[in-house]
């Protein structure tokens, strides 16, 4: 079988004449060719007529304009290899390409190259649009002169390419189709706004999606900041935690050793004055008797005092402790009175029976107030055991106590007088 095409030895590329394996050597630098059986693919798109030479290609046209229909005309395109065109050294600046070896024999003149004939209306048209000649006619050439909007994307996807503003030469026996009629004015000025709307859109959608995804990246570094600082401060706390109770330790065994040494001098000097030694058990102190209290000594019942009263006075004691501040005062009323009420409506909910000591809002409303603290843990709430939070157990939800306190503070909220007297 004839060659069909040109191959190059050293990158194994595939021209489907002379002309283009001289260009091939120019921009490349390979100089070993020889003639294949391999025909030069001819994928034509069946959207823009759009010409591939491989799958590589037909897959970046598919990527750039979402078209997949393509129809093989490889076999209606292949024809035996002429070498009758001499392969000679190109660049008209001086510099000199490597030869082309080519496994065939023959030689003859350079074939004529011209002007490939594209439709001139087009051609026109895409002036008007403000493209060059040799641009509007490279597109033309290389889209199959098919239409306005096929020369249209091909400049769109070729506009880096540098021999985009050359004029496209072809040889004198290669015959182009007959041009395909022009657009009308009107068309012509349908499809020019078409085009630039779809560019618009395509622009608008893709600064939408680079915007999706600045907005999850702030999202993800701030969660990460957050969490951060979050671990950042429970690490403080508890060295802190640990500090304090490795102090007190060491305050405790340091009295211990006070408490021992004056054991011992007291024990010496009594050796030195020749008294017995005295027992320790012996030397503490007998507890004084309690004394009767008044409702005793005159015989009356003694009444316990009830949560609700110890309520009352916590409520009375926070208000006197802070009567400069009335609107701080009744702030921290009406918080207290959410959080009761909360705990009756909610009892099985966790998050209404868990409040962070450590919370700023906590702390400006309640926790920096004396007898804040003190009112919760009359309602039930207790310190957890690192000292971050308040918490009520479920088992130990009272509403009864709830709502007494929630009776308190509405009172305490409503009488202006409450604390006062």
């Amino acid at each position: 079988m004839a060659g069909v095409s040109l191959q190059c030895g050293d990158c194994g590329a595939l021209l489907k004449s002379v002309e283009e394996a001289q260009e091939h050597a120019e921009l490349t630098s390979h100089s070993n060719f020889s003639e294949s059986t391999e025909p030069v693919l001819n994928l034509v798109c069946s959207s823009c007529r759009k010409p591939c030479r491989s799958k590589t290609e037909t897959d970046l046209h598919t990527k750039r304009t979402g078209h997949t229909e393509f129809v093989d005309k490889t076999s209606e395109t292949a024809k035996p290899i002429n070498l009758e065109s001499p392969i000679s050294n190109a660049g008209s600046g001086g510099g000199d390409a490597a030869p082309m070896d080519v496994d065939a024999s023959g030689s003859g003149a350079s074939e004529e190259m011209v002007v490939p004939e594209v439709d001139k209306k087009l051609v026109e048209e895409l002036e008007g649009m403000g493209f060059s000649t040799a641009r509007s006619t490279r597109a033309l050439h290389y889209s199959g002169n098919a239409s306005l909007e096929a020369a249209v994307n091909w400049i769109v996807e070729h506009e880096n390419d540098p021999d985009i503003d050359e004029m496209p030469m072809v040889p004198a026996s290669a015959k182009n189709e007959p041009p395909k009629p022009s657009l009308t004015e009107e068309e012509k000025k349908q499809k020019f706004l078409e085009l630039r709307e779809r560019a618009r859109k395509k622009k608008e959608e893709e600064e939408k999606r680079l915007e999706r995804e600045r907005e999850k990246e702030r999202i993800r570094i701030g969660k990460e900041l957050l969490e951060a600082k979050r671990i950042e401060e429970d690490n403080e706390r508890k060295r802190i935690i640990a500090l304090r109770k490795a102090e007190k330790e060491e305050e405790k065994r340091a009295l211990e050793k006070i408490r021992q040494k004056l054991e011992e001098d007291k024990a010496e000097r009594r050796r030195k004055l020749g008294l017995p030694e005295v027992d320790p058990a012996s030397s503490k102190p007998a507890p004084k008797p309690s004394e009767p209290t008044l409702e005793k000594k005159m015989g009356l019942p003694v009444k316990a005092v009830t949560k609700a009263e110890k309520m009352r006075e916590c409520l009375r004691s926070l208000k006197k402790n802070h009567q400069d501040d009335d609107a701080r005062v009744k702030k921290a009323f009406q918080t207290l009175f959410t959080y009761a009420g909360n705990v009756v409506k909610n009892p099985d909910e966790e998050k209404f029976r868990k409040i962070r000591l450590t919370n700023q809002a906590f702390q400006d409303r309640v926790g920096g107030l004396k007898g804040g603290i003190e009112f919760l843990e009359l309602c039930g709430f207790e310190k957890s055991e690192d000292g971050e939070f308040l918490f009520m157990p479920r088992n130990k939800v009272d509403i009864a106590v709830m709502n007494s306190a929630g009776k308190e503070l509405q009172s305490a909220i409503e009488n202006p007088h409450f604390g006062i007297l």
